[in-house]
């Protein structure tokens, strides 16, 4: 039985550098978010001035609810993203500052968390995000020329089904507040700056019996290694290494998922609705 779609959700955005994609996420967030939606955007101590006028800007004049915090020094993402949830008190939605949400992304995630209280995880498709890509499984396809037509199209092309899949993709993670409640926020100390924490939190909710899905009516573009990949925060063998000495299954599971592909009959269903409207996808 699932929980009334009232529950509260919040946003959270660590935010390193990148000031122009920053600037086109913010823009995106504040037209397609709630009225008194609680949005934290939280600098990791960013070098680039920039950044800093853009935040600036940005704290005038917006409503109640949204808030901006600053790391005195540079903690890396998973410290930020977890001082973020420890913040807030719901449910909450991990989002990259590389991001550009559409109309409805956010209501569109919680009614996926509220649908069942084991869904752990909740990842909407996107452009650029492995198992979550569009058109092109696990490939960095174009940013389409109108994403809020996609996302349109994308919400009407059949009823939801949030299939399950192996593990968040960290781009945009909707987390619920029950999967904090058992499990805790990101491992920190064991997975230090970054990469590998989202698919470990993933690991163990599945483990207490939870579930990672796709959001599969809500689609948000995804630039992707603009914010926190230069500071060389990316995959590397030894994140891998450690990923898999605490779940040594983890990356059959993955490609397993990647082999038998049972996303592909909603992914054909959602390019074939793209396609009778005539929207491109780049």
């Amino acid at each position: 039985m699932g929980r009334s779609p009232a529950v509260p959700i919040s946003v959270v955005i660590p935010v390193f550098n990148a000031a122009e994609e920053l600037e086109r996420c913010l823009q995106a967030l504040h037209s397609a978010v709630p009225r008194g939606s609680e949005i934290v955007i939280i600098d990791d101590a960013s070098p680039d001035a920039a950044v800093k006028t853009v935040l600036q800007a940005w704290r005038t004049g917006l409503g109640a609810g949204w808030e901006f915090r600053a790391n005195e020094e540079n903690r890396g993402f998973v410290a930020t993203a977890n001082r973020g949830m420890q913040m807030t008190s719901g449910d909450v939605v991990l989002l990259n500052s590389d991001t550009e949400v559409t109309h409805g992304w956010l209501e569109g995630l919680q009614r996926c968390l509220a649908s069942d209280p084991d869904i752990a995880t909740a990842t909407p498709w996107t452009n650029n995000g492995e198992i979550a890509s569009l058109p092109r499984f696990c490939e960095n396809n174009p940013v389409p020329p109108d994403r809020e037509a996609v996302a349109s199209v994308i919400a009407g092309s059949g009823s939801a089904i949030y299939p399950e899949i192996p593990t968040a993709v960290g781009f945009c993670m909707a987390v619920s507040r029950r999967a904090i409640d058992h499990i805790g926020v990101f491992d920190e100390e064991y997975f230090g700056r970054g990469y590998g924490e989202e698919n470990d939190f993933s690991m163990r909710a599945r483990q207490i019996g939870m579930r990672n899905v796709l959001c599969d009516d809500v689609y948000i573009v995804h630039l992707g290694g603009r914010s926190f990949g230069p500071i060389g925060l990316k995959p590397d063998e030894t994140s891998m290494a450690k990923l898999l000495s605490r779940h040594p299954a983890y990356l059959q599971l993955v490609e397993e998922f990647i082999a038998t592909d049972p996303l592909a009959p909603r992914r054909e269903a959602v390019l074939k609705a793209l396609a009778r409207a005539e929207v491109p996808m780049g």
